[in-house]
């Protein structure tokens, strides 16, 4: 079968989503896809941001997307306190896998109890900001080390109670 027709086959295969460590090497390689992707458009890797021990903790989580067995995207969750956790290192090598993975983050965290997710990101970095917006997130004051810092951009989203 050509490559080709391997990757439109593929591409039918529902996403399974799995939870990792991010010392995993198949999260491990897309976390080092997105910081370079993150150097590539915002000048910074992120990865000062993002502790391996933040998807380890009570209330965390890190996940692993696959399709036809090859991983595709990874994210996470760490709680912040007060019902709220933040989304952390969000990342899909193939387009249309981190809409539903961050989808899977969201009920993830509403099973957890959480009630208000937030991520930030870089203003410059207009593709994620576009696609939190497109996936029901709304812009929101600076929370955390993001507090005065012209060049973030926070998000959240209001989880249903459970």
């Amino acid at each position: 079968m050509s490559q080709e027709k391997e990757a439109e086959r593929s591409l039918t295969e529902p996403l399974r989503f799995v939870p990792r460590d991010p010392a995993h090497p198949d999260a491990a390689a897309l976390l080092g896809e997105l910081n370079a992707a993150l150097q590539a458009v915002t000048g910074c890797d992120g990865s000062a941001s993002f502790d391996d021990k933040d998807a380890r903790g009570p209330g965390a989580a890190f996940l692993v997307a696959y399709r036809g067995g090859q991983p595709v995207a990874c994210g996470g969750i760490r709680s912040l306190g007060s019902g709220t956790a933040e989304v952390k290192r969000l990342y899909a090598r193939e387009h249309g896998a981190g809409a539903p993975l961050l989808r899977a983050l969201e009920a993830l965290a509403a099973q957890g109890g959480y009630t208000r997710l937030v991520c930030e990101t870089r203003r410059v970095n207009a593709r994620a900001v576009a696609f939190y917006l497109r996936c029901g997130w709304r812009e929101t004051e600076p929370y955390g080390k993001y507090v005065g810092r012209p060049e973030a951009v926070c998000f959240e989203k209001l989880l249903p109670v459970e």
